[in-house]
């Protein structure tokens, strides 16, 4: 097939590969280049560098749906647009251009977790299994007919990153396997059940802030969800204290401490009363010194037991 890519971040790489392997890319759109860093040094996005890699024309407008981008896309000419974390939403002009229509690639089994962080949410809600839904674009936000899912396994200590970067995989085997299934005529279109549909927000700092009330689960899977960003952070005397790893701690004695004091500090990490069982800190981050692990923190700080993390 001739297919118009449209993505941006890391996540969509490995289905753009997968798509210059298998098929002709015609062209791919992504966002504009942003400020990054301390410099704010105007930074492609991953997917142009990667198009740039392989000498495809790439563009990249500020609002897709606003200008003249309909026209060009009909000039492009593509059997089909796959669009991967764009992050943008397409005008039905635009989706009624090609032959197959606009396939979409979500990390998620829709109709769960619609929306910009579906990887996250999965996470940070305790979700035994998420996966991937190829989807046939409507212009709702993630409200298409459904193609092809594949599950995957969240385990227990399996953080956003590592979850991420499966879905990845996933998503790129998935997408070539739909557009197989399109080119044959054998790609049932599935009706999403609107009543059982969840969002999944973009990510914030204040979201990934702790609130020691909840329970240890609650806390890790936070942390977990949240990394690599914005990654979950309290405070610890004032200072912001990020939480990049812990674990959970049954509490069998008991305890009088109020939520979010710490009760034990030893080799295994910061132990931390939480509104149920402990959550044990062994990496973080306080203020702007470097990331390392609890027990090399401890060498150099001393913390009074009882003191509470806000």
């Amino acid at each position: 097939m001739k297919i118009l890519f449209m993505g941006t971040p890391d996540f969509a790489v490995k289905t753009l590969e997968a798509c210059l392997k298998h098929h002709e890319v015609l062209a791919v759109f992504t966002q504009p280049d942003k400020p990054k860093g301390r410099g704010n040094k105007l930074t492609a996005p991953p997917i142009k560098e990667v198009s740039n890699a392989h000498q495809l024309p790439v563009f990249q407008p500020e609002k897709i749906r606003k200008g003249s981008w309909a026209d060009d896309i009909r000039a492009i000419n593509p059997d089909v647009i796959v669009v991967v974390a764009y992050g943008q939403l397409l005008s039905k002009e635009i989706l009624d251009i090609p032959r197959y229509g606009c396939i979409n690639v979500h990390a998620s089994l829709l109709p769960k977790y619609r929306g910009a962080a579906p990887i996250n949410w999965a996470i940070v809600h305790g979700e035994k299994k998420t996966g991937i839904t190829t989807m046939q674009m409507d212009v709702g936000l993630d409200t298409g007919d459904m193609l092809l899912k594949r599950e995957v396994e969240i385990t227990d200590r399996m953080n956003a990153q590592e979850l991420h970067d499966i879905l990845s995989i996933v998503g790129a085997d998935l997408l070539i396997e739909t557009l197989d299934a399109l080119a044959l005529g054998t790609c049932e279109r599935k009706p999403q059940d609107h009543d059982l549909t969840c969002y999944a927000p973009m990510m914030n700092k204040t979201l990934a802030r702790i609130d020691w009330q909840q329970s240890a689960i609650e806390i890790d899977n936070r942390v977990r969800g949240f990394y690599p960003w914005p990654i979950a952070h309290t405070t610890l005397n004032g200072e912001t204290l990020k939480v990049y790893e812990g674990f959970v701690l049954e509490n069998t004695e008991g305890s009088d401490l109020s939520a979010g004091s710490i009760v034990k500090m030893d080799k295994k990490g910061i132990v931390v009363q939480t509104g149920k069982d402990y959550f044990v800190i062994t990496e973080l981050q306080l203020g702007s010194n470097k990331r390392m692990t609890a027990q090399a923190f401890l060498l150099g700080k001393t913390i009074d037991l009882g003191t509470k993390l806000e």
